[in-house]
C-alpha cells in the first residue's frame, strides 16, 4: 500500500511575526532582505513565511510583492492565533516586558504584584516570568522597532493573559489593523 503523505501546509510562530513586522512597516514594508534584517530571519526563511501566509490567505500578491490582508490578519490574531501558538511559561528571568507589562497595555492595566512576563534577554531591563516569544529573534527586533514591539506585547497579552488583560489588548490592537 504507498504510504499518504499530508501535504497539508500550516502556519509556523515566524509566519505571524513576519506578518506583524509587516503591518508594522506600514505601506513600504520593502523587500526581502529588509524584513530579514527588520526581523532577524534569514531572506529566505521570510519568503517561505511569507508563502505559508499567501496559502493560509493572509496575504495576498499585489505588483509581485505580498500584501497583507488586514482584515483576515485581524481576524487570526485576534480569535485563533492563540490557539495555534500557546504561551509557554518558563522560570524568572531577566528580560522584555510583554504582555500587560509593556507599552501599550501598561498604562491601561495595573500591575498586581506578581512577576511580570517577560521575554528573555540578557539586556532586558526587569526581571520576571519567561514568556517564550513568537521566535527567539523577537526580543531584538522589538527593541528596533516600537510599533512591533507593541503588536507582539499585546498579542501576548491575548494568549497569555487573564480575561481583562485580553480584552484590553484586543481593544488596542484592532487600532493596528487600521
Amino acid at each position: 500500500m504507498a504510504k499518504v503523505i499530508n501535504q497539508q501546509s500550516a502556519l509556523k510562530p515566524q509566519d505571524l511575526f513576519v506578518l506583524l513586522a509587516m503591518l508594522s512597516r506600514g505601506d513600504a514594508p520593502g523587500n526581502y532582505a529588509e524584513l530579514a534584517a527588520a526581523t532577524g530571519l534569514a531572506a529566505s526563511a521570510v519568503h517561505a513565511s511569507l508563502k505559508r501566509a499567501a496559502e493560509a490567505r493572509l496575504v495576498s500578491t499585489h505588483e509581485g510583492w505580498p500584501v497583507v490582508l488586514k482584515s483576515q490578519l485581524k481576524e487570526f490574531v485576534l480569535y485563533g492565533a492563540k490557539y495555534a501558538f500557546p504561551p509557554v511559561w518558563g522560570a524568572w528571568t531577566r528580560g522584555l516586558p510583554t504582555g500587560y507589562a509593556a507599552t501599550p497595555l501598561n498604562t491601561v492595566i495595573a500591575s498586581s504584584g506578581d512577576p511580570v512576563p517577560v521575554w528573555p534577554h540578557p539586556n532586558g531591563p526587569v526581571r520576571g516570568m519567561s514568556l517564550a516569544p513568537l521566535y527567539p529573534s523577537v526580543p531584538e527586533a522589538a527593541m528596533r522597532d516600537e510599533k512591533l514591539y507593541a503588536m507582539l506585547a499585546l498579542f501576548d497579552a491575548i494568549r497569555a493573559g487573564q480575561a481583562r488583560e485580553r480584552e484590553a489588548a484586543k481593544g488596542l490592537l484592532e487600532d493596528y489593523f487600521k
